[in-house]
């Protein structure tokens, strides 16, 4: 199978972890998230599959205190269709009583009555912070309660350990240790909405608009959706702007409109503050821009609108995995195991000491109270770090006399099909080219277009507002430059083009070490080339995510949760939903872990009559339980018998009389849309660092006045791997490469798929020496090196 794991000998199964006897209770606790649900459904889920028993506590810590109904054991079916559901199901509250001695007793009392001695909680540092506490004083707790005659000693023998593993759900992404904390990403997709619709009206009357975001001690949302929406200036708490700011901000908004550009965007966090300590408010700043400049200037607050609505594709894989780590990681307690968190860093799952990511939380409100923003903004971490860079590179225009001249010419183009998000990098390209000093050379179509001389220079203002449309605006083409190199190689010396950076999918792989090869008999083409990864189907190798895929996700899972609602209201049906992505089916697999699919077929793990054989009959059995409905994905490439006519076939005559069927192919709505705020940000870092690469290796390769650029290294994809970007030679990638069914070789989301058999009730081996070590947080880091970067 493509993409196994080779590693037979070194792998651990988690068959030999065994929840037997064990009782997990989950919680919510705090501030609501959307995710939580999701991160709540894995963990009952992962629980009972294991062969543990576990328990919902409704209404947080409250729950615990009070015990009696609000501590429930939980089924398999009760966390069934809460998965598209935003908030938190169980219920969540900010409980003083937990904060007290007496309260935490009663808490220690009611869970020793059901024998629960791990403890997973889903909430900020607050509630994460409360629950180490009590695990510190747990034996304690147990004594106290045996002199009181309440438990006896067998009891407090058997219950001696308590285990705690967190997850943070939070919009404000403020907890250190985690790049995105479970609910982030649904609310920058709340927020981006909202901008979306406000620049159309605000575009029609000229107008300014201030928009405050939540955010009291972190600027995340704030920073993030002004680098996804192109906004023209951002207020968060980390980064005061200097005394002045008023005049410097009023200038800016002109000179953007004497830019013909028709609106101005201001994004400030409900925590701003200026290098005083003195609050910075939506009405201030409003007030100021009318009375400097006179535009028409409207506020918006988004309030819980951001924490509402139903969560994002990002969230529920990110919350999914994060539940069933978080069993695992209950499982492999020790009675002197440390409380945990379960986080994500790139795109690894780790667990983190508990209390050194709340200290290192602690501490960056510590810098931001003695007005050490710089170490601020370093503690928050290197997400937070590279964002703050991006925007501070791609915000502020410099006057021409400003900038260095470099007398390159780099020329951007998208090949293959469109993917959302291909416009953020040119725009990210583009403005950080100008700043680095080049002359920007935009390519319509392609490399079509390229051997046709459809080029022109691209400036600054040419490219603003692109970050939130769909689709490729330069127009783009599948046409590979292989049969055209003369006539490529012709215009690279019309236009003197110095560098090229392709964005695109599949195509772009092929036609990068096509014009690499022709480098022997074309002089012209040795020159510095670097590719992104954009494609919906995420079937480039060398990166474990494209732009494009993110957005594309999210309209299946959009699709996937109203089809549901319709079976769900006709009872016994089933829908056989067909996706794109060639033959790779990173969109059904992750679709189907984030719609809660029962089946997805995919190429890459074959499978045969009696497989769907067993799916039927494995939804017949779901049938007879109170779910009774049924979601099938299918690649559109799986299998060319099993076609999905074949499938929906096969289920309708199976099935008869037990449910039935309709069908469902997605077509290109999953290629559509406007980008979502992961793309706009990842596409937007991604050419950021791309373009400041090309100028490395342009000046690397600047030698008796030319550029010539020959070597591998020289032509290189930027990709994510793991938990850094990694620029790689595409010569290199050939050999991790399937041509013949454009796929990778190896693939990281085949490690998801059976966490999604798991969760849809099939028993299966997973491997888990990929799961989280214990890992400590690191404060300080090396100075990158020019081949990785963190993202």
């Amino acid at each position: 199978m493509a993409g196994a794991p080779k590693r037979q000998d070194t792998r651990k199964f988690f068959e030999n972890l065994s929840g037997a006897g064990k009782c997990i209770a989950v919680l919510t606790s705090g501030g609501d998230a959307q995710g939580m649900n999701a991160a709540v459904r894995a963990v009952v889920r992962m629980g009972i599959y294991v062969g543990a028993k576990v328990y919902f506590i409704h209404e947080g810590y409250q729950g615990m205190v009070d015990g009696g109904d609000n501590i429930k054991e939980a089924t398999w079916e009760s966390v069934s269709s809460m998965l598209q559901v935003g908030g938190t199901v169980i219920g969540s509250a900010r409980c003083k009583e937990f904060r007290t001695h007496e309260g935490r007793l009663k808490a220690a009392h009611n869970l020793v009555q059901r024998s629960i001695t791990n403890l997973c909680v889903i909430g900020g540092d607050g509630s994460l912070t409360g629950a180490n506490l009590f695990r510190e004083e747990w034996s304690g707790l147990l004594t106290e309660l045996q002199q009181q005659g309440l438990i006896d000693e067998e009891a407090a023998q058997k219950n001696s350990a308590l285990h705690i593993v967190g997850m943070v759900g939070s919009i404000d992404n403020d907890f250190c240790g985690t790049d995105m904390t479970i609910g982030t990403d649904s609310a920058l997709h709340r927020i981006i909405e909202v901008v979306d619709a406000i620049m159309t009206t605000a575009q029609s009357h000229q107008r300014t608009f201030v928009l405050e975001v939540m955010g009291r001690h972190c600027g995340y949302l704030a920073l993030v959706s002004a680098l996804a929406c192109g906004a023209d200036w951002v207020f968060i708490p980390e980064m005061p702007p200097e005394d002045g700011w008023e005049d410097s901000m009023c200038q800016k908004l002109s000179e953007n409109r004497a830019d013909k550009k028709r609106l101005n965007i201001i994004i400030v966090a409900e925590g701003a503050i200026d290098s005083h300590n003195k609050a910075i408010t939506p009405d201030y700043i409003k007030d100021l821009v009318v009375r400097c400049l006179g535009f028409d200037t409207r506020v918006t607050i988004l309030g819980h609108v951001q924490r509402g609505g139903t969560p994002s594709a990002f969230d529920r894989i990110l919350a999914s995995r994060m539940g069933v780590e978080a069993v695992l990681a209950l499982l492999e307690a020790s009675a002197n195991t440390p409380a945990c968190v379960v986080s994500l860093v790139g795109n690894q799952a780790v667990r983190l000491p508990l209390m050194e990511c709340v200290q290192m939380t602690q501490e960056v409100q510590k810098a931001m109270d003695e007005k050490k923003f710089e170490e601020a903004v370093r503690l928050r971490g290197r997400s937070f770090e590279n964002n703050l860079s991006t925007y501070r590179l791609l915000s502020y225009r410099k006057a021409d006399s400003e900038l260095p001249n470099s007398s390159f010419n780099v020329a951007v183009l998208n090949v293959g099909a469109p993917a959302a998000g291909m416009n953020a990098a040119v725009r990210s390209a583009v403005r950080v080219g100008i700043t680095e000093g080049h002359k920007m050379f935009a390519v319509n179509d392609g490399f079509e277009g390229f051997y046709k001389g459809q080029i022109k220079e691209i400036k600054w203002g040419d490219v603003g507002g692109w970050t939130g449309q769909g689709g490729s605006l330069l127009g783009t083409k599948r046409t590979l430059p292989g049969k055209h190199l003369d006539k490529i190689a012709e215009q690279i010396r019309i236009h003197n083009i110095n560098a090229l950076l392709v964005i695109g999918g599949f195509e772009a792989l092929e036609s990068l070490l096509q014009l690499y090869e022709a480098r022997a008999n074309y002089e012209e083409l040795c020159i510095p080339v670097c590719m992104l990864p954009a494609t919906i189907s995420n079937n480039v190798p060398g990166t474990d995510l494209s732009i494009g895929a993110d957005t594309s996700l999210n309209a299946i899972v959009e699709t996937c949760d109203r089809i549901k609602q319709s079976a769900s209201g006709t009872k016994r049906r089933v829908f056989i939903i067909e996706t794109m992505g060639g033959y790779c089916g990173y969109l059904a697999t992750v679709g189907g872990l984030a719609a809660g699919a029962d089946t997805v077929y995919i190429y890459e793990e074959a499978f045969d009559i009696r497989d769907l054989q067993a799916n039927v009959e494995h939804l017949t059995q779901k049938m007879k339980t109170s779910i009774q409905r049924g979601l099938v994905l299918r690649n559109e490439n799986c299998n060319e018998n099993f076609t999905t006519d074949f499938i929906y076939q096969l289920y309708s005559e199976e099935g008869r009389g037990t449910f039935d069927c309709r069908k469902n192919i997605l077509g290109h709505m999953q290629q559509g849309g406007a980008p979502s705020p992961f793309d706009r940000n990842f596409g937007t870092k991604v050419a950021a660092k791309a373009m400041q690469w090309i100028t490395r290796t342009l000046k690397d390769s600047y030698k008796g006045g030319r550029v010539f650029a020959n070597s591998e290294d020289t032509a290189c994809l930027l990709g994510m791997r793991r938990r850094a970007l990694v620029f790689q030679p595409v010569s290199q990638l050939r050999d991790e490469t399937d041509f013949v069914h454009r796929i990778p070789k190896e693939q990281w989301w085949l490690k998801l798929r059976p966490l999604m058999k798991i969760l849809a009730k099939y028993k299966t081996s997973y491997d888990v020496s990929d799961s989280g070590q214990l890992e400590h947080v690191t404060r300080f880091r090396a100075k990158e090196s020019n081949t990785t970067a963190t993202i």
